[in-house]
């Protein structure tokens, strides 16, 4: 059974599944992943999910305040295993309800142009591509998306 459990950055399923991420990252992003890697800490994040299927933390997403009414969508993840079951849809939707219950209007993230998969899943959730923001201006290798919520 997929079950959605709020939580902060400190749980220690969040924290393993973080690790996962990155190592994926570090992968995907090659020469770039340092410049990445400095804007994706997860200390101090209060807003942050984990998705169980049963009892095994299988993936994972959080937001932190970009600026007022604007939340912005980190640390996305689902276990390689597990992907192509919803879990992911199921991250991001409750990560907007959240966001929405604590007075945010707009929702928006960044990912690589190369994460394919994603960038058809936050489209299909209603993302529309937008001009890179904040430190991913002029990032040819960043794609950035918003979406009012």
């Amino acid at each position: 059974m997929i079950t959605i459990r709020r939580t902060t950055s400190d749980n220690g399923d969040f924290g393993n599944l973080v690790i996962l991420l990155d190592a994926y990252l570090r992968v995907l992003d090659g020469e770039d992943h340092a410049f990445y890697a400095q804007y994706n800490k997860t200390s101090l994040l209060k807003n942050a999910v984990i998705c169980y299927d049963d009892d095994k933390a299988v993936g994972i997403g959080a937001y932190k305040e970009f600026y007022s009414k604007v939340a912005e969508i980190k640390r996305m993840y689902t276990l390689p295993e597990s992907r192509g079951k919803g879990i992911a849809k199921a991250i991001l939707m409750e990560l907007e309800t959240w966001a929405k219950e604590e007075g945010y209007t707009t929702s928006i993230l960044e990912t690589g142009y190369l994460q394919f998969d994603a960038i058809g899943l936050y489209q299909k959730l209603g993302y529309e591509i937008t001009d890179n923001f904040g430190q991913y201006i002029g990032v040819a290798n960043s794609i950035c998306m918003k979406k009012i919520i």
